[in-house]
């Protein structure tokens, strides 16, 4: 069976590879998770990072939280977005360490609290974890629709050699189209993993 592609806008297919991460069962999204885990848990990347940024799966998205337990057991500094006013909503990151308890943002999505929390931004981490609908070979990503992740690294399309943080999207296998058209205003993830394998942006790729 052929992949779909994705050569302009398409919110049915948006809404149609959403339906397939969420009909996966409970018992496959958690192999997928501890698969996801193991193969990017070896990666020199994960490996060399010392801040991690996160992300907490909603709405069946292959949930980082195996891998994010590796990045604590190896002393790593962990980060989650968290939403500020703004005219045009950006991410900004807070340190969470294992354990600590959670609130939730106008979108009843978990935040670390912040309070006596340093926000920092972006180019502060070494590795960011994103979270995707769907994505190609060439490691195109469309999101949920909201911009947010494409307005806070925005700045990351301007940079030619220090680039900071690597962008690694996470994603289950089902979610791969053939072909996705980039957008003027989207950023490329750096890689894609998912439980069955890792995905690389090809070398000279804007």
């Amino acid at each position: 069976m052929s992949l779909p592609s994705l050569v302009t806008f398409d919110p049915q297919l948006r809404r149609r590879l959403r339906r397939q991460r969420r009909a996966l069962s409970p018992a496959e999204q958690t192999e997928h998770a501890w698969s996801l885990a193991r193969r990017l848990g070896i990666l020199k990347p994960f490996l060399r990072a010392r801040r991690v940024g996160g992300y907490v799966s909603a709405d069946g998205e292959i949930d980082p939280a195996p891998l994010l337990e590796r990045a604590w057991d190896h002393r790593k500094r962990v980060y989650f977005p968290v939403l500020r006013p703004h005219p045009h909503p950006r991410l900004w990151f807070v340190e969470h360490r294992r354990g600590e308890p959670m609130t939730r943002n106008a979108f009843g999505i978990p935040e670390p609290a912040r309070r006596g929390r340093r926000i920092r931004l972006p180019q502060a981490l070494d590795l960011l974890l994103v979270p995707l609908v769907g994505f190609d070979e060439r490691c195109n990503r469309v999101g949920m629709g909201g911009g947010f992740y494409d307005r806070t690294l925005a700045y990351l399309k301007d940079r030619r050699h220090w680039r900071r943080p690597l962008l690694i999207g996470l994603a289950h296998e089902c979610q791969r189209v053939a072909h996705l058209e980039p957008s003027p205003w989207d950023v490329p993830l750096d890689l894609v993993v998912t439980e069955a394998r890792v995905y690389r942006r090809p070398a000279g790729q804007a």
